[in-house]
């Protein structure tokens, strides 16, 4: 069993979270509407990126294998941005047994399928304020050892490591994967 972030190097993560309604309701709402939506779109961005790089790939069909973990569903104090805006709702994707090697580019064509799935459940980043309340907040925290330092995404995530409503959740998913019943 690999619990620690040192055995991830076939990992990825990607931390959740949401403190106002949106298209998809409450957080709660969206959270749960959004979940098997992201396993939709990690799988079909693994196998695009198989299909048209067979040479990243360590085995065949990787996008098949993947293992999908969720952390339980967290309850949190906003950090930075309006004092007043509400708590926020928080998980973790871990998604294990990704063969494919990390790359650049492919990173970014992950950074874009996030940032779509945010855009549908009524994100606007450019109406945004920093740290601020937001329908749905999709961080790509790391890929393996890949280390990027891209105007658009940075790898590991730069605050990973300080923020406990992510490190919390993402040591859970590296344990067992959690339901999120109502």
């Amino acid at each position: 069993m690999r619990n620690s972030l040192a055995d991830q190097t076939h990992s990825l993560a990607v931390a959740l979270g949401a403190n106002q309604a949106g298209p998809g309701g409450s957080p709660l709402q969206t959270l749960k509407a959004v979940r098997p939506l992201l396993e939709g779109v990690v799988s079909s961005w693994a196998q695009t990126v198989e299909e048209n790089n067979p040479e990243k790939t360590a085995s065949n069909r990787v996008s098949s294998a993947l293992t999908f973990s969720w952390s339980p569903l967290q309850q949190t104090v906003p950090v930075g941005g309006p004092p007043d805006q509400p708590s926020y709702l928080n998980a973790v994707l871990l998604v294990k047994d990704l063969e494919l090697k990390p790359a650049s580019m492919a990173a970014l064509h992950l950074l874009d399928a996030l940032q779509q799935l945010e855009r549908s459940f009524g994100r606007n980043r450019s109406q945004e304020e920093r740290w601020g309340p937001r329908s749905l907040d999709l961080d790509l925290l790391f890929w393996g050892e890949l280390r990027l330092d891209h105007a658009r995404l940075t790898l590991p995530h730069p605050r990973l490591h300080l923020r406990c409503f992510v490190m919390e959740p993402l040591l859970q998913a590296m344990q067992a994967s959690t339901p999120w019943l109502n």
